[in-house]
């Protein structure tokens, strides 16, 4: 099974950080996860996760950090999820993929259902 690239950011707004839920239609509906998405040929991983939050969020981004990836298999494919660290800009946040968004404390992120590729990558940034 073919491993698929996707990039996604932990997005700070001050002192809270982003999560949103994916849709009822989408893959792992309804999950928990940082926004992100697929990598396009030749495209970096850092302009695919500042065009993805774009197309995604209507809202721009610098990144801070990146953190480590994580390869996982779910039941039909395999991603490689490559995490930033970013912090919000500019721009009206405007959800155009998912359900819903959730601005939290750092420690609050645990009490949201996350997409299991999500979870080592929450991990990490919480021991930050």
């Amino acid at each position: 099974m073919k491993t698929i690239p996707v990039t996604c950011a932990i997005i700070h707004f001050g002192n809270k950080v982003l999560a949103v839920q994916r849709s009822e239609t989408m893959s792992l509906p309804l999950k928990w996860e940082f926004a992100g998405g697929k990598i396009e040929p030749g495209e970096s991983e850092e302009e695919c996760i500042k065009r993805e939050i774009f197309e995604e969020l209507n809202i721009h981004i610098n990144l801070k950090r990146k953190l480590t990836a994580v390869i996982h298999q779910y039941p039909n494919f395999k991603i490689n999820l490559i995490p930033f660290i970013g912090e919000y800009v500019s721009g009206e946040l405007k959800l155009k993929e998912h359900a819903d968004h959730v601005l939290l404390d750092k420690d609050e992120l645990y009490t949201l259902d996350w997409a299991e590729a999500d979870l080592p990558i929450l991990k990490e940034f919480t021991e930050l």
